[in-house]
């Protein structure tokens, strides 16, 4: 921990400049939350090069490319959906980093699998071609709260996460 108290998507615009790096985002269950909090830091047209917001269910294949096999045998709400979310996000902005959340919000929609407050976010990094480097990260996580509660919580565990995964490529 840094002991940096700014706001995560402030600590995030800083070491996306720092790095010259540069970030595209898919999100689902957050409904564009993530991209707005990264839009909200003054300068962002820096590092921001787009987002995508695949909320209905065949808006992943479409819109997104997960393959049908992904949705048929996990769902949207999966592990590999987040994965490939993520790694749309990077591959289709041709930006350094995507980041990709998938979750259920509630009040209902959530199954014994994947309850209420599931959320599954992703962080997909661009290495240097042949170098070995890229790689995706995918974190499940479960949250409680209520419905606004639980998009913001997504949202800014997606960001940190992607702060992490900057701080550490360093």
């Amino acid at each position: 921990m840094t002991g940096d108290d700014r706001p995560i998507e402030r600590r995030v615009g800083t070491a996306l400049s720092e790095t010259d790096a540069t970030v595209a985002v898919a999100e689902s269950c957050t409904g564009g939350l993530i991209g707005s909090l990264l839009t909200d830091v003054p300068g962002a047209s820096e590092y921001f090069v787009q987002g995508l917001v695949a909320y209905a269910y065949d808006s992943h294949r479409t819109l997104l490319g997960v393959t049908r096999e992904t949705l048929d045998s996990h769902g949207a709400v999966s592990e590999g959906c987040a994965r490939e979310t993520a790694q749309a996000a990077r591959d289709r902005a041709d930006a350094t980093w995507g980041v990709g959340a998938t979750g259920v919000l509630g009040p209902g929609g959530g199954t014994p699998e994947t309850p209420v407050g599931t959320a599954f976010v992703a962080v997909a990094y661009a290495g240097e071609w042949e170098s070995g480097t890229t790689e995706t990260r995918v974190e499940r996580h479960a949250l409680d709260g209520d419905r606004r509660e639980l998009k913001s919580e997504v949202a800014r565990t997606t960001l940190r996460m992607l702060h992490e995964a900057i701080i550490a490529r360093r």
